[in-house]
């Protein structure tokens, strides 16, 4: 017993990290919260001067375009890596946006319900879409603002996809991919309300938006695969982000089967 547990010392950090132990080690009553600071706000500002496009209304375009019923989507999920040359709709691309990100209901200036769910609604991602081929979109980058229905243009670029593939690790179906959603993490969001105890939940949050991406890429008739080995530095460099107060954390690619 000594000697297995000897050898499991490089594994132990990450293991204490999958527990809940850290959280007997808090003091609630000195969290962000409690202390009244204000909570980091539940959207990203946006640049003022920003390109917006608004998008169709993604519940509606799910129901609309779903071709089965939600027990014959989780039969059918798998990851697919291969794609077709066919564009995506924008009506398909908002499907899928609301329903890894979409806003049901806004309960104060500092909490909502999404269609997912999230450790004591916090909700820490920002997404991201990498688009090559979606129909009225020029291929770039581009960021979801559920809270207004839109999206925010970042930059156009032809060769986004294969940017894109070469932060994954030279992935190379993600240069084939339609688009390629980048979620990050503002860790603060959920830092706030957690302390310390918030990095667990996020990671156990970001399963909750990548299986339903995979559920609605299935009832579409669409493909979907997650991407958790990529380059961080270049992800971010690619987003635009700082690595440190907003950084990726989860990827998945999405393109017509």
């Amino acid at each position: 017993m000594n000697s297995d547990r000897k050898s499991d010392k490089p594994f132990e950090q990450n293991r204490f990290f999958l527990k809940d132990t850290i959280r007997q080690q808090i003091d609630f009553s000195r969290t962000a919260q409690n202390r009244h600071v204000p909570a980091p706000p539940i959207q990203k500002p946006t640049p003022p001067d920003i390109t917006r496009i608004h998008l169709p209304d993604g519940a509606a375009a799910l129901a609309r375009l779903g071709r089965m019923p939600i027990g014959e989507a989780i039969t059918r999920r798998e990851s697919v890596r291969d794609y077709s040359t066919d564009s995506l709709t924008i009506e398909e691309l908002s499907a899928l946006l609301w329903a890894t990100q979409g806003v049901r209901k806004v309960l104060s200036p500092s909490t909502a319900l999404r269609t997912v769910p999230s450790a004591g609604a916090r909700h820490a991602f920002e997404t991201y879409v990498i688009v090559s081929r979606i129909e009225g979109l020029s291929s770039g980058l581009y960021r979801y603002l559920p809270f207004d229905g839109q999206l925010a243009q970042l930059a156009t670029d032809e060769q986004i996809g294969r940017k894109a593939a070469a932060a994954c690790l030279g992935q190379s179906f993600v240069a084939a991919a339609a688009a390629t959603f980048f979620w990050t993490v503002i860790p603060a969001r959920m830092e706030w309300r957690y302390d310390l105890a918030a990095h667990k939940a996020i990671a156990i949050d970001a399963g909750h938006v990548c299986q339903n991406l995979y559920l609605a890429c299935t009832c579409l008739g669409a493909g979907s695969c997650a991407i958790a080995a990529y380059n961080q530095d270049a992800c971010d460099r690619l987003l635009g982000v700082d690595g440190y107060e907003e950084f990726a954390i989860y990827i998945s690619s999405v393109g017509r089967r």
